[in-house]
């Protein structure tokens, strides 16, 4: 199949890799210069509107601005290639999820939403969770292509922003995970207990599961090279706010995460892995209160 990949950062790049692994053409496009060498197999674009001629496209674009600038200020719908299906992997906020969704509806064209669990690395092995949303039989048109990128794809509803609202809440949660063993060290580090040896204790008890078993080893070691960058971090726990407000629901712990990420970004840290709320200081659990500050 003939495929467009908009969005060639650690991520994307992995996925256009894997997608061509399997026997696809892919034409691509990236808003800043890629070295053809580094993407074996992939005819690399002059310009995104010839990634709409494919059959499929997928952007893998940082956030909703971003999206924004190159898909719809670029008019990219209209001469999209009739049928063409949109596959937006990107983790974008409910209301553009809807936008989208309605404006493709509009121009003829299919859309998907597809936000992915799993870092660079588990991207290059084609683990990822694909959190799948869409009319049906749209999802199982592209869902033979999704099998090259992940281990399973989890099908979430017939409205696209079902995914988006489910990879915010996931990444919420995998904050809220980091943000409890930033507590629990501060306590037991208070003490002189070693953050290691509390950390083999909750993973061999209480918390074993991959959220603590990653970030504990990152926090553990005080290793904050990104897996996944504290600002676009920060970017979620901000379109989480943005939903709960939209549903009337009052979340004190995202508030809590959502001020520690602020604060890291704020203190030059936001190129760092979002465990680094860890460290933020230099001491853990010692971050001050930003009640009132707007991410």
């Amino acid at each position: 199949m003939q495929l467009g990949f908009i969005g060639l950062g650690s991520m994307g790049s992995a996925m256009a890799r894997n997608l061509v692994a399997v026997g696809h053409e892919v034409l691509a496009w990236n808003r800043s210069h890629v070295d053809p060498d580094t993407m074996p197999g992939v005819t690399l674009l002059d310009s995104a509107r010839e990634a709409f001629h494919a059959e499929v496209v997928f952007t893998m674009l940082s956030d909703d601005a971003a999206i924004r600038e190159v898909v719809l200020d670029a008019d990219l719908l209209r001469g999209a290639r009739q049928g063409l299906i949109h596959v937006v992997t990107s983790t974008i906020s409910v209301a553009f999820a809807r936008e989208l969704a309605r404006l493709h509806e509009d121009a003829g064209l299919g859309y998907v939403s597809a936000p992915v669990l799993g870092r660079p690395n588990v991207a290059a092995s084609g683990q990822l969770n694909i959190l799948v949303a869409g009319k049906a039989a749209t999802v199982a048109a592209i869902e033979p292509v999704l099998a090259a990128l992940g281990k399973k794809v989890w099908k979430l509803g017939d409205a696209p922003a079902q995914a988006n609202a489910a990879k915010l809440a996931a990444n919420m949660m995998i904050a809220m995970a980091i943000e409890a063993m930033v507590e629990g060290v501060a306590l037991t580090e208070s003490v002189g207990l070693d953050r290691a040896d509390f950390f083999e204790l909750i993973l061999g008890t209480l918390f074993a599961g991959r959220a603590y078993e990653s970030y504990s080893a990152q926090i553990a070691q005080r290793s904050f090279e990104p897996g996944f960058k504290a600002k676009l971090a920060l970017k979620d726990m901000r379109l989480a706010s943005e939903l709960s407000k939209e549903a009337g629901r009052a979340l004190p712990m995202l508030d809590v995460v959502r001020e520690r990420l602020t604060h890291a970004v704020s203190a030059g840290l936001g190129e760092k892995d979002w465990s680094i709320i860890a460290d933020v200081d230099g001491r853990m659990g010692d971050v001050p209160s930003l009640s009132g500050r707007d991410a």
